[in-house]
């Protein structure tokens, strides 16, 4: 059967929501939940033969910066990933409960997470394997209690490897006990006897490698969202005269269990169970996934890379090391030149379009790079037409800079993102708005 023939089936929400909004423009710009009118300018691009664009832009705080409103399911670090209130936003309006919502670059995985807390069915693909690492196990959370027992079973003195490089992070019993544990998990990942504790461990693990504080496994080093290089974390070593402490593996894994699970109830274990049987992750280069049946997604939430401002091989070397896997294998898209990445986006475009619904949507996330020289939602706009897409509308939203990008040192305007710039795009068809 050819992956074109395959039937996704859709899954009922344990608590229905309001049906999907009739017309997106009219309630973006009667906006008010923070006591700011939208502002509505236009962005005006050109196709790639050269035709004009004019697309309504609506400049509004739409989700807040200053109020944590997301599930503690979320709370595990990535390199570059938007708020969870970023995709609720769109899937609240333009989805309804057991409809599919795709992120084709998924990363941790926020778009797929939220899309099951709210009822929908995730989907999501990303080229890097450590994002299935990242996002399953949160679709089917295990209880804190059985977290503990399988970590007592983990026998953490039994560890083949002992990476003498690594020391510059570790204390070396740490070391022993983390080595231990990566090859419990691989041995029973390569049997197939690891299950949904195992994978949860794994999860936990990864984002306790590296850190700020005694709550990772590591000694101080910089934010918990990459592992800098051997030759870097020797000269912060040095700098701050830090020898890396003896740190409990067990306690910490344990800790952060209890962190992820606090807003599990039996309510949002109910809903989960709706969705996770159908949910489909692929690692895969989006531009080609026929995992994915044509028509089968009601709407796409994602951020591509950003040109080359995030370095995610790099990030990532030693949670690849964790899971097994060689970093400098993992293709991700890093393009420096502009026209380059918009033929990259195209490409991914097309493939967005054949596995939307007619009538579905796109929310393109872009940020600003290049100090806000570069606007990424000019140039997205073509790749999506090219496609086969309708340029409907861009959000901007308008708010300060977060906690975590200062503490990377760039300010307002600067290097990074001060601003969620989404593009969002509709295949023509029934149900358009």
């Amino acid at each position: 059967m050819s992956p074109e023939a395959i039937e996704l089936p859709l899954f009922p929400a344990a608590h229905p929501a309001p049906r999907r909004l009739e017309n997106l423009a009219e309630d973006l710009a009667a906006f008010r939940v923070f006591g700011e009118e939208t502002r509505i300018v236009a962005t005006k691009a050109a196709t790639f033969d050269g035709t004009p664009l004019d697309v309504p832009t609506y400049v509004n705080e739409f989700w807040t910066a200053r109020q944590r409103q997301a599930s503690s399911l979320h709370e595990v670090s990535y390199r570059a990933c938007f708020k969870p209130q970023l995709p609720r936003f769109f899937i609240e309006r333009l989805t309804e409960p057991g409809e599919r919502v795709y992120d084709p670059f998924m990363g941790r995985g926020t778009t797929p997470v939220e899309a099951a807390l709210l009822g929908r069915v995730p989907t999501g693909c990303d080229i890097n394997p450590l994002s299935q690492t990242f996002v399953r196990p949160r679709l089917t959370p295990p209880t804190l209690a059985a977290v503990e027992a399988r970590l007592k079973a983990i026998p953490l003195e039994d560890a083949d490897e002992f990476p003498d490089e690594l020391l510059v992070f570790y204390h070396p019993q740490t070391l022993r006990h983390i080595c231990a544990l990566k090859k419990y998990l691989l041995r029973r990942r390569a049997d197939g006897s690891a299950d949904v504790l195992d994978d949860w461990i794994a999860l936990v693990a990864l984002n306790r490698l590296t850190g700020h504080s005694a709550g990772f496994f590591s000694v101080y080093t910089l934010p918990p969202n990459q592992a800098v290089s051997v030759k870097s974390q020797l000269r912060i070593n040095a700098k701050r005269n830090q020898v890396p402490p003896e740190r409990d593996v067990r306690k910490i894994i344990l800790k952060k269990s209890k962190q992820l699970l606090g807003d599990v109830t039996a309510e949002v274990r109910a809903t989960l169970a709706t969705v996770a049987p159908g949910a489909l992750l692929v690692t895969s280069a989006c531009s080609g996934t026929p995992q994915i049946p044509s028509g089968s997604i009601s709407l796409v939430v994602t951020s591509p890379p950003f040109l080359d401002v995030v370095q995610y091989d790099a990030d990532n070397w030693l949670r690849c090391w964790f899971l097994g896997v060689d970093s400098k294998s993992v293709a991700i898209t890093m393009l420096k030149k502009l026209d380059q990445w918009q033929a990259a986006m195209t490409a991914v475009f097309h493939e967005l379009a054949r596995v939307l619904k007619p009538g579905g949507h796109v929310a393109f996330e872009v940020g600003e790079v290049h100090g806000g020289k570069t606007k990424l939602e000019e140039a997205v706009l073509p790749c999506g037409i090219a496609a086969g897409l309708e340029p409907l509308l861009v959000v901007i939203n308008d708010q300060e800079f977060t906690k975590t990008a200062n503490c990377w040192g760039v300010d307002n305007m600067g290097k990074g993102t001060n601003t969620n710039r989404i593009v969002v795009f509709r295949k023509p068809g029934v149900n358009a708005q």
